[in-house]
């Protein structure tokens, strides 16, 4: 549609104001539009993955004219299209609070809880409990839970963030742990003892401001006039391809059918919004019945209940939940299994936006909804201008058969859902990677209604998604099993024909064929079985003349019948209380509130691309590679130019300077080593335009062999990045000829992505002279960007000044790839002279930048027969993708990590890095030892179970206990290691929970417990001293305030609220006179990369040495006037021509290493223990964590709130690369999984039921910062105990079931890995010949 056309005026309001937006953009979203559009310029909230990570939540507000209520909403403003806003009340961050104005009490409490770290996600995170309050002012902790469920959060773990929404929670005065009716923080007179010195209170809740609703924004009273007295005509927006069109009148709504019948309907977007961004979707003309109040009428008929199409979601689920309060249960049964399959289907904020109707008509293969309709016989009420008609929701609409399709013209009015009857029974079962907004494996609606006073099956329906292209109905199985009884004989018969009906090739889209296949099984099992349940209730009442033939169930089959809900984590933090005598105002040891968490909280911390727009800046994007080997034959961009605003194309022919290393090409040149390698850049005024341009670019390739990516591949081709890496002590070979029992095992440990909530972005603006730039970039190493940008572009380093305020999480992934980004950027700029700004989507940063290497573990051990561990050979192959980049470093920390917290006298530790197809690996937080160390602690449990052993015991048995040298030969004290093993084994109670889980397990077959505790010995620091260097800037101007600046980069780790807490302390002030601005190459040049967990080390040391140069300064002046104040001191110095600046600089600690792999290459070690409990579902290969404790040793943490919130979230994070993280490639090298959809991190709801974190007290050591440690990445291994628990778990089955264990581990444990426990449902399952098909997706470690 031309855009000349007029469109009409949209209005709204946000936070209180009037809009009226008289070029409403139908592709335009709100989000894009709050944040861009010149008149508002809105940035508080944030831009992370497009519609499904939850960091640009809003709350959008509407008036119903029927009920005269207002209803809150929160949703994805990255989805809401602008133009379906006619007539709201938009609320964004700004319109919360303001630290210039008033700060509310979500934001208050979530910054002093310490719920924030990188702050990216924080202003979702408050819009969610900020609407939860809007409806609820004292809400349960069941709706705070449900609230946050859509919000993901990368750096916190989520426990201080639901602490700080329980704040508000009715239920909040205790924790009623387990039901018990006891809290977690009441201890018997031995704990009071063990707690001596120890304090578990983080933030003084009684400080908060009270929730006051009257202070909060009104509904504008133009809208509700505007919802009383609504528009009666036709509203239309034109955009320049699209035009949207808002009818007032269902009747007006059947014309414009009728008129445009290829046009969608759209309300949420949620369905049609990632279709169009990710399949290139485009339609000219888009119809909104957002106005229609007729498609969301409820109605309650005798029969049953007939739902509005236009009903969101959230609705349904408040309609399902009131009907089944009043009515009886035998009438509610398809209503309880809709409102079960709700609670798990999206976040709230999908909820509150998608609806009904569009969620039926789309017909997904994953549909939650379908299965259940289909199968309680639901009716769809379709109308157009010819009229109403009805056609059943069944397995033929749900195939897409025309005689059973809507008409073009016709649209969804309603859905009639009948009642069920007695003797009727419905259930729904869904099996996904978490429990929680997550896509299913496998998911079912199931049906069965018997002769009324007897077990004689009447009529059947089974209905599953995720096996199939669309929704499948077992008609022909359901129909063959009519009149049979519900017995163990029918159930049998049922596997069997379901395995024939609903059959899945091997190639089948999404993979996990084998274990969609006995989902299939396994869910009709638990259907029998409460069946059974409930007829067991009924035949009380009604018995059965031949009750012979009425099977028990077994007490141990019971526990099959329970699913695992959504509980309320608990915990304790504990950690050592400040000396008595230390000053007040002394900051260090306390836990003081992040620096900028009040400004996380309000959306006024500033981040990369928040930074308001330029003047002619243009926007870049990148074209990458489709192939994963081939020669460049061609790039034709004549198309791309001739495109309106499109300024130019960026190739290798404009870099002025070097093209990267010749292995590493900025951007490729005659080549393409793998999909994702960056080949050229786009240049536009908008990001429309440019996102446009990029698809014109016309590239021709030559396919080119051999394409690698697996290690197994490489191995076989011979193509490794560099030399193997080795360590050996000891004598192996004549060790192994001496042992009791020799094992070999392999691990393979997939990949894990970064995820930071805040992708990759640059801003790079050219200055008027000298060639000079100044670029703004998420990093965490500005020097290397700045030597990078500086070769490239072939102009002096000092030339260029980079700015790093903040940066929204980086895990190691911002180290390099920013260098790469920064340098086309800068191309870009300097070829047009105008300022670039280049931000990643989710996708594309997830296709591009690489990840954790996964790895490929081969082990031989040999041991006693007592479980002392003689001999132990290792060899580790990573993949490192397409270039060297990190690889050959991630090697070597490998290796010299392997042996963790073991002394084993004979070791051989070999290491490799793999040269694939893919795009090069880089550095992960733990930088290589969560991989390795899980073979080693694989080995572990391996010998235990040949030796019938517990692994604790193996672990114990084995474990460092003198002074003694490592395997390169550095000595270190073990003490404080069994120090953590010994308080984790008493403060999880390890043993008692060890032998109460065996009884679980005696009297439960389909569940069983799992227990394990792991101790961890991490080395701190860079292995190089060069590398542990750092300097600081400190000013003192003459009011007496503070300015700091150091080397070290701000993300999320609160190293900024650290070095504020070193100044203050040595300058002997209160941290109110001090402030930090930014990370700057211009006052402090030549940095190291703010990673190896010694950021805030070497960097406090050297604000320290600043702060103690000003200070011993000032001495003479100070004793001068002792009575004096700090504004005294100050003022005198600089009349008496003291310099008040001061560079402090730490020389490095010292790390070395000889050619033979032997020395001190790691300053010090941090010791950690960790215990988690789980209990895993056989049937499903579901699993819930019931506890995690976790013992640290800090020493003495200079910010136990900042300490604690690491080890937390390390945790999480590294519970998800054990657990539920998992990286999927085609077979072509294409990454499937691009998007919080795929790609699933832990959510709030994957937190342990109970989680304890303790500081190990009275630890000290003299070489760091105050006795202090760092502990950014060694929480990430810990993550291990959750795997190794489940692995328990799992063994446990396996010994019950007489299999055989394997020594072949995988990770993660996804629920396909757990189900792998044999049983009558896997062995009735087909195997596929791997020869005879093309898989879905390929292995890579």
């Amino acid at each position: 549609m031309p855009c000349s056309k007029r469109s009409d005026e949209l209005v709204f309001f946000v936070n209180g104001r009037k809009v009226i937006e008289r070029n409403a953009d139908p592709e335009g979203t709100l989000l894009n539009f709050l944040r861009c559009h010149k008149n508002v310029c809105l940035t508080g909230t944030k831009y992370a993955c497009g519609g499904g990570c939850g960091a640009c939540t809003m709350m959008v507000s509407r008036h119903n004219p029927m009920s005269k209520k207002i209803r809150h909403l929160s949703i994805t403003a990255c989805l809401v299209p602008i133009c379906s806003l006619y007539g709201a009340a938009v609320t964004t961050m700004e319109g919360v609070g303001s630290i210039k104005t008033r700060i509310h009490p979500v934001q208050e409490r979530i910054a002093k809880s310490h719920g924030t770290q990188c702050g990216f996600c924080t202003p979702g995170m408050v819009m969610s409990m900020y609407t939860l309050l809007g409806n609820h002012p004292e809400p349960s902790e069941e709706q705070l839970m449900e609230a946050l469920g859509g919000n993901l959060c990368r750096c916190t773990g989520y426990r201080p963030i639901l602490a700080s929404g329980r704040t508000f929670c009715m239920e909040s005065n205790g924790c009623q742990q387990k039901g018990t009716g006891k809290c977690c923080l009441d201890h018997g007179e031995n704990d009071l003892l063990h707690l001596a010195g120890k304090v578990s209170e983080l933030f003084a809740k009684e400080e908060f401001q009270p929730l006051d609703p009257t202070q909060e924004l009104i509904f504008p009273p133009e809208l509700l006039r505007m919802a009383e007295n609504p528009e009666k005509g036709t509203l239309t927006f034109h955009g320049e391809r699209v035009t949207w069109i808002s009818p007032a009148t269902l009747k007006d709504l059947l014309v414009l059918k009728a008129k445009y019948p290829e046009a969608p309907l759209i309300l949420g977007n949620t369905s049609l919004g990632p279709a169009t961004k990710s399949q290139e979707h485009f339609y000219p003309v888009l119809l909104s019945p957002v106005r229609i109040s007729e498609l969301c009428v409820v109605s309650e008929t005798s029969d049953g209940l007939t739902v509005g199409a236009g009903c969101s979601l959230a609705q349904v689920k408040d309609v399902l939940a009131e009907m089944v309060s009043k009515l009886p249960e035998e009438k509610t049964q398809t209503y309880l299994a809709l409102l079960k399959h709700l609670k798990s289907l999206g976040g709230q904020q999908i909820q509150n936006m998608a609806s009904l109707g569009v969620h039926v008509i789309s017909r997904h293969y994953y549909s939650d909804l379908n299965p259940i309709l289909a199968v309680g016989n639901a009716t769809l009420n379709l109308i157009s201008e010819e009229g109403m008609r009805q056609i059943p929701l069944n397995e033929d609409f749900l195939a897409g058969l025309a005689s059973a399709n809507l008409k073009p013209q016709e649209i969804l009015a309603s859905v009639h859902i009948p009642h069920s009857h007695k003797w009727e029974f419905v259930s729904a079962f869904r099996q996904a990677k978490c429990q929680q907004n997550g896509l299913p494996d496998v998911n079912a609606g199931m049906r069965v209604l018997f002769e009324e006073g007897t077990d004689t099956i009447a009529d059947l329906s089974l209905a599953y998604g995720g096996v199939g292209a669309a929704t499948i109905s077992a008609h022909r199985s359901c129909q063959q099993l009519l009149g049979r009884s519900w017995n163990e004989l029918m159930l049998d018969d049922a596997c069997r024909l379901l395995q024939e009906e609903v059959s899945l090739p091997g190639s089948a889209p999404g993979g996990r064929v084998e274990f969609k296949r006995t989902l299939v099984v396994s869910f009709l099992f638990k259907f029998y079985l409460q069946v059974l349940q409930e007829l067991k209730k009924l035949l009380k009442l009604f018995p059965v003349p031949d009750s012979r033939h009425y099977p028990e169930i077994p007490d141990r089959f019971l526990s099959a019948l329970e699913d695992y809900p959504v509980t309320i984590p608990q915990g304790v933090q504990t950690y050592q209380s400040v000396d008595s005598h230390q000053p007040l105002q002394d900051p260090v040891g306390r836990p003081i509130m992040h620096l900028s968490g009040l400004k996380h909280a309000t959306g006024e911390a500033i981040f990369c691309d928040d930074i308001p727009v330029v003047d002619k800046e243009l926007v870049m994007a990148l074209v990458t590679s489709t192939r994963a080997h081939a020669k460049i034959i061609s790039i034709d961009s004549s198309e791309v130019l001739e495109l309106p605003r499109v300024v130019d194309v960026i190739t290798a022919e404009d870099i002025p300077g070097t093209n990267g290393a010749e292995d590493n090409k900025l951007l490729a040149v005659d080549e393409v080593l793998c999909i994702g390698q960056l080949i050229c850049a786009v240049v536009a005024e908008t990001e429309v335009q440019v996102k446009q341009a990029i698809e014109k670019v016309k590239i021709t390739y030559e396919d080119l062999e051999p394409v690698i990516f697996s290690v197994e591949d490489a191995i076989k081709q011979n193509s490794f990045l560099c030399p193997e890496k080795k360590l050996e002590q000891g004598n192996i070979e004549e060790a192994f000829e001496k042992v009791d029992q020799i094992v070999e095992g392999e691990v393979h440990v997939g990949g894990q992505e970064h995820f930071y909530m805040e992708t990759q972005r640059v801003l790079v603006i050219p200055k008027a002279e000298d060639k000079e730039l100044d670029i703004y970039v998420s990093t965490q190493d500005p020097a290397h960007v700045q030597k990078t940008v500086s070769s490239t572009l072939s102009i002096p380093i000092n030339r260029i000044t980079f700015h790093v305020k903040r940066v929204g999480g980086g895990f190691g992934g911002k180290v390099r790839r920013p260098a790469v980004l920064g340098a086309i950027a800068s191309v870009g700029a300097v070829k047009t002279g105008r300022p670039v700004r280049l931000v990643l989507d989710r996708e594309d940063d997830m296709l591009i930048t690489g990840g954790r290497h996964p790895l490929f573990g081969k082990y031989k051990v040999g041991f006693m027969n007592s479980g002392r561990i003689k001999a132990l050979d290792i060899e580790c192959y990573i993949n490192g993708g397409c270039v060297l980049d990190a690889s050959e470093l991630v090697t070597e920390f490998l290796i010299l990590k392997l042996e963790n917290a073991y002394k084993i006298r004979n070791l051989r530790f070999r290491g490799c890095a793999c040269m694939s197809n893919l795009p090069f690996n880089t550095a992960f937080r733990g930088f290589g030892f969560p991989q390795g160390v899980l073979v080693t602690e694989s080995c572990i449990t391996a010998v235990a179970a040949k030796c019938g052993l517990l692994p604790e015991k193996i672990r114990e048995k084995n474990m460092y206990r003198t002074v003694d040298k490592t395997i390169y030969k550095q000595a270190f004290s073990p003490e404080t290691l069994i120090r953590c093993w010994n308080e984790c084994l008493d403060r999880s109670s390890f043993h008692s929970r060890r032998r109460q889980g065996e009884e679980f397990d005696k009297k439960n077959y389909w569940k069983k417990k799992g227990i394990a505790i792991i101790p961890m010995k991490f080395s701190v620091g860079f292995a190089a001293t060069s590398y542990h260097q750092a300097a600081a800037l400190v000013h003192i101007y003459t009011d007496g305030s503070v300015l700091v600046t150091h080397g070290g980069n701000e993300l999320g780790q609160g190293i900024h609220t650290k070095m504020l807490q070193v100044a203050s302390r040595e300058l002997k002030i209160p941290m109110s006179y001090m402030h930090i601005c930014e990370t700057s190459t211009a006052t402090v040049p030549n940095t190291i990369a703010t990673a190896a967990s010694i950021g805030s080390d070497v960097n406090g040391k050297a604000v320290q040495n600043a702060c103690q140069i000003l200070l011993k300064r000032l001495e003479p002046i100070m004793k001068k006037n002792p009575e004096g104040t700090w504004e005294d001191w100050i003022e005198a110095a600089f009349e008496q021509r003291i310099s008040l600046s001061a560079t402090g600089y730490f020389r490095g600690y010292k790390a070395f290493m000889d050619e033979k792999g032997e020395g001190d290459p790691f300053p010090y070690y941090v010791y950690r223990a960790a215990c988690s409990e789980v209990e895993i579902d056989c049937l499903t290969g579901a699993h819930k964590k019931i506890r995690t404790d976790i013992v640290m040793d800090a020493c003495y943490s200079l910010n136990p709130a900042i300490d604690i919130g690491q080890i937390e979230g390390a945790f999480i994070q590294g519970m998800g690369l054990y657990t539920t993280e998992e990286l999927k490639y085609s077979p072509e090298g294409v990454l499937y999984s691009q998007g919080p959809d795929e790609y699933k991190i832990p959510t709030i709801t994957d937190i342990p039921e109970e989680f304890n974190v303790s500081l190990l007290p009275s630890s000290q050591t003299s070489l760091t910062l105050y006795s202090s440690k760092g502990l950014g990445e060694s929480g990430m291994f810990l993550g291990s105990s959750v795997f190794f628990a489940i692995a328990d778990a799992v063994a446990t089955a396996h010994r019950e079931r007489d299999i055989a264990m394997d020594f072949i581990v995988r990770s993660p444990a996804t629920p396909e890995w757990v189900m792998a426990c044999a049983d009558q449902f896997t062995e009735i399952i087909p195997r596929d010949d791997l020869k005879t098909f093309k898989p879905w997706s390929i292995p890579i470690a």
